[in-house]
């Protein structure tokens, strides 16, 4: 079966019932809202803060593997760029992940939460020599991004290194809705573009000379990008490995890369696709690709951790502009950065919540979600039909387990927010929800060090910085 799924093809976030407003995928989350404002970890002292459901976590890792349970040899690595945080990470390395890192403070990370090296695989269209060094020392595996990086490889690596290497292609299968996270488009900038003239032929030359070179690594694209358009990316890459080897008259491709990038659905609760979707739609369109013949390595993130998290707001202001009702909370840009910046591509779900941290009942009115960046466009949702917000409320933004807390951005030097993982005993009135801290707030003090407080006489001080013209 192949689905096509893709977030521009997906209705706008529904802002039907205030309950069904509040529900989010998970039945705890309304709970979380209300035990977060009782015990303070949202409120005037907390204006902004984010929220992981472990629970949900471990869930979604579970039905990963048994979409692919029937398949031998599959590495299951999550992309850490999409939720770079040590604790989060350990989480997923006890839930026997693997994790995909594209940098060095990345695998720091990785190294940190305890995945073994011999589980990372690092992807990056710009290595230096001394990253390139480092993995090769410990052992993590390496898909180089382009064919002057495996030249690189020559040059660093030693005969007893145990780090599976590999080489990162671009199949040209074309892009999805959403143009910068397609990375399978004639010019994208990712891998060995098959279809240049005379590309194949030089990544067939790669791998006879260099019998250590293993793996074949592809990833079409994430968020926008439907199954067939994966599936045709996957199934291009599987029937590279086959010729290689048949060429070389060996099995020296063992193992195939595919990435991830299975697309979220953010319009209402329902996760689709799921991952059985998207291995019914690879067994249909490359059928050898599950018989283990070759070991697999996947690389999702968004799809693991998305609907497993939310991010709530304090109401500070409201007011009306133009026949408009606009509640400004300390959510924007700075925390749902490409929700403000690309919203036709990131639409969010929007719950209003009161100020005992339960969800709001009276009639919808159409009301703006402002945040608190000083810039126009800093909006997170417009004209949404919510019950009444004042002064006070809540909002909450659903869906924003990944991506929403390792990707802030430092406009008027707003701090980062704190960031907790919650467990609950059981939905409905009553629940025990259980905190536990995986980032805390950004102090004023680190945000004067990040901007160079230890530097503040530099350009002043006689001496101390560039000559004044005379």
């Amino acid at each position: 079966m192949t689905q096509t799924s893709s977030q521009s093809a997906s209705p706008p976030p529904s802002a039907a019932s205030p309950q069904a407003a509040a529900s989010g995928r998970s039945p705890y989350v309304a709970d979380a809202v209300r035990a977060a404002v009782e015990q303070g970890l949202l409120g005037g002292h907390s204006p902004v803060a984010g929220f992981i459901d472990t629970d949900g976590v471990r869930d979604s890792v579970a039905a990963l593997r048994d979409a692919f349970a029937g398949t031998p040899g599959v590495l299951h690595t999550f992309a850490a760029k999409a939720a770079a945080l040590i604790p989060v990470l350990r989480l997923l390395a006890d839930c026997g992940m693997g994790c995909e890192v594209a940098s060095p403070g990345e695998l720091r990370l990785a190294l940190d939460a305890g995945f073994a090296p011999s589980d990372i695989v690092l992807d990056s269209p710009v290595k230096t020599r001394e990253e390139i060094r480092l993995a090769l020392a410990l052992g993590v595996a390496v898909n180089a991004d382009s064919l002057d990086e495996l030249r690189r490889i020559d040059e660093l690596r030693s005969p007893d290194t145990v780090s599976v290497l590999g080489l990162r292609v671009n199949p040209q299968v074309g892009g999805g809705s959403i143009g910068a996270m397609s990375t399978a488009t004639a010019t994208s900038k990712f891998g060995v573009a098959l279809r240049d003239a005379g590309a194949r032929e030089a990544v067939v030359r790669a791998f006879g000379e260099r019998p250590w070179l293993t793996r074949l690594h592809a990833h079409v694209g994430s968020q926008g990008c439907p199954l067939d358009l994966i599936a045709a990316g996957i199934g291009a890459t599987y029937r590279l490995a086959e010729e290689i080897n048949g060429r070389l008259g060996t099995r020296q491709i063992t193992s195939l890369d595919i990435g991830g990038g299975l697309p979220v659905n953010f319009a209402d609760d329902t996760v689709r696709p799921a991952y059985t979707d998207y291995v019914a739609a690879l067994t249909e369109a490359v059928p050898g690709l599950f018989d283990g013949r070759y070991a697999l390595v996947t690389e999702f993130g968004r799809s693991l951790l998305a609907k497993n998290g939310f991010i709530g707001a304090l109401v500070e202001y409201t007011k009306d502009a133009g026949g408009r009702r606009v509640a400004i909370t300390h959510a924007g840009a700075q925390t749902a950065t490409r929700t403000v910046l690309m919203p036709d591509a990131w639409p969010l779900r929007v719950g209003a919540f009161g100020a005992d941290g339960r969800p709001k009942e009276g009639p919808p009115l159409a009301q703006d979600i402002a945040g608190p960046c000083c810039f126009a466009g800093d909006v997170v949702a417009y004209g949404r039909e919510l019950p009444e917000l004042r002064e006070g409320d809540f909002v909450v933004l659903y869906d924003t387990g990944a991506y929403y807390f390792s990707a802030p951005w430092a406009y008027n030097s707003l701090p980062r927010p704190a960031v907790h993982g919650f467990r609950a005993t059981a939905g409905g009135a009553g629940a025990e929800v259980v905190f536990a801290p995986v980032r805390d707030a950004q102090s004023l003090d680190s945000i004067a060090a990040e901007c160079g407080l230890a530097h503040a006489d530099a350009l002043t001080v006689p001496g101390g910085g560039p000559a004044r013209p005379a």
